[in-house]
């Protein structure tokens, strides 16, 4: 299926103006939708790192949303995941103007996006995360219906000890400058958050893991997985055998990611009939 592209100003919180890129596929709708947050270790890169997988998303007849958001030096936690949660607002409100049926807008993250986007998912009306928000937004609803994580940083605080016991130098001034504390780096935890039972909410979730993925710490995506069931969470968890972290992006034409991105997609379809 073919798509159009249309780049947009969605939020200018502080003044800062944030970009997002709209795939809209051709056709009338009604359309399911995704919000797309990249990764980066919470501090670099920008909405075309996800390019290839918003395309084949778009291709596939799935509306996408590729966002930028803020990231440190201009905000750390939780400004940006205010960012993200407003630009589901966005996409609700402006659902009927783009052909998508409310009950289908989702998110897929990736890495730190999709820890971000897990954050917002899980309290979708957490006042840390309507910080800078404009009024018109105030009855427009955060909750998504999905999630796609890539994987994430579901555990930041394991993630942080991990990177500083391998002294993986660039991830620690990540953490370091994207969180103001490590006390927040442990309220910030999607982990702790579905283990202490403070998630509002649980979409359906499909996670996406490569094995040779060295830059999560061991097992990080699969006690998140056990945890998110064990809460009465359906979760979903694909392993792809000897792949490393940001293997769609990285490598999207592989047979690996082919087959990530047709799960993907067959995922949505799943919660959208």
């Amino acid at each position: 299926m073919s798509f159009t592209t249309q780049d947009i100003v969605y939020h200018c919180p502080a003044g800062i103006a944030l970009t997002a890129t709209l795939y809209k596929p051709a056709g009338a709708g009604p359309f399911s939708a995704v919000v797309d947050a990249h990764g980066g270790r919470w501090c670099s890169e920008t909405r075309m790192t996800n390019v290839r997988i918003d395309e084949a998303l778009a291709a596939a007849g799935i509306f996408v949303m590729g966002l930028d958001f803020r990231m440190p030096p201009d905000a750390q936690y939780p400004l940006p995941v205010a960012d993200i949660n407003f630009a589901i607002r966005w996409l609700h409100a402006h659902a009927a103007e783009y052909g998508i049926n409310p009950d289908w807008i989702g998110g897929v993250g990736t890495s730190s996006g999709g820890h971000q986007l897990a954050l917002s998912a899980l309290n979708p009306d957490d006042p840390k995360y309507r910080q800078g928000h404009t009024p018109e937004m105030d009855g427009a609803s955060a909750r998504i219906a999905y999630m796609i994580l890539c994987w994430p940083v579901s555990d930041p605080p394991a993630r942080y000890r991990y990177a500083i016991a391998n002294k993986m130098d660039i991830h620690i001034q990540s953490h370091e400058r994207y969180w103001p504390s490590e006390a927040l780096m442990a309220e910030g935890s999607p982990q702790r958050i579905v283990a202490d039972g403070e998630a509002a909410v649980l979409p359906p979730t499909l996670l996406i893991q490569g094995t040779n993925d060295t830059i999560l710490s061991p097992g990080m995506s699969e006690r998140f997985a056990e945890t998110y069931a064990a809460a009465g969470g359906d979760m979903t968890l694909i392993h792809y055998p000897d792949e490393k972290h940001t293997f769609i992006t990285n490598t999207p034409d592989t047979p690996a990611s082919q087959k990530a991105l047709a799960d993907m997609i067959a995922f949505i379809r799943r919660q959208t009939v």
